[in-house]
């Protein structure tokens, strides 16, 4: 059983700022799932922006009119490249196409030792 001493004054009860009353964040493809977009268009969307250019990357930021998605799909590849660090890219491909299948080198060494003892019985 916990030390109940232990817990008093560190509640709710004493800390109401800690309550988050709306629960869990929801995950960002379901909230743009509520906004309208499918699965699939936010895949296509990421697979077309993987295709452009710099510039074209810097024209869909700066639209007023790009959608959320869009805007974050752009800054983060922008990031990447600046960065120097494939994380995003790298996120955002696995995301559309899966993760490659990884396979594993394993060799086994069958050898068992048996060790005898003079007197000893195993039974």
């Amino acid at each position: 059983m916990a030390n109940i001493q232990n817990i008093k004054g560190k509640g709710f009860d004493a800390n109401p700022q800690r309550i988050n009353k709306n629960g869990r964040p929801r995950k960002y493809v379901s909230i743009l799932k509520d906004s309208g977009y499918r699965l699939s268009e936010i895949n296509d969307t990421i697979q077309n922006m993987m295709a452009m250019e710099m510039d074209e990357l810097k024209e869909v930021f700066d639209n007023p009119k790009a959608t959320i998605l869009e805007k974050t799909i752009a800054t983060a590849m922008v990031k990447s490249l600046k960065k120097g660090s494939l994380y995003s890219i790298d996120t955002l491909l696995n995301r559309v196409y899966g993760k490659p299948k990884e396979q594993i080198h394993q060799s086994v060494d069958n050898k068992i030792e048996v060790v005898f003892v003079k007197g000893k019985s195993i039974l």
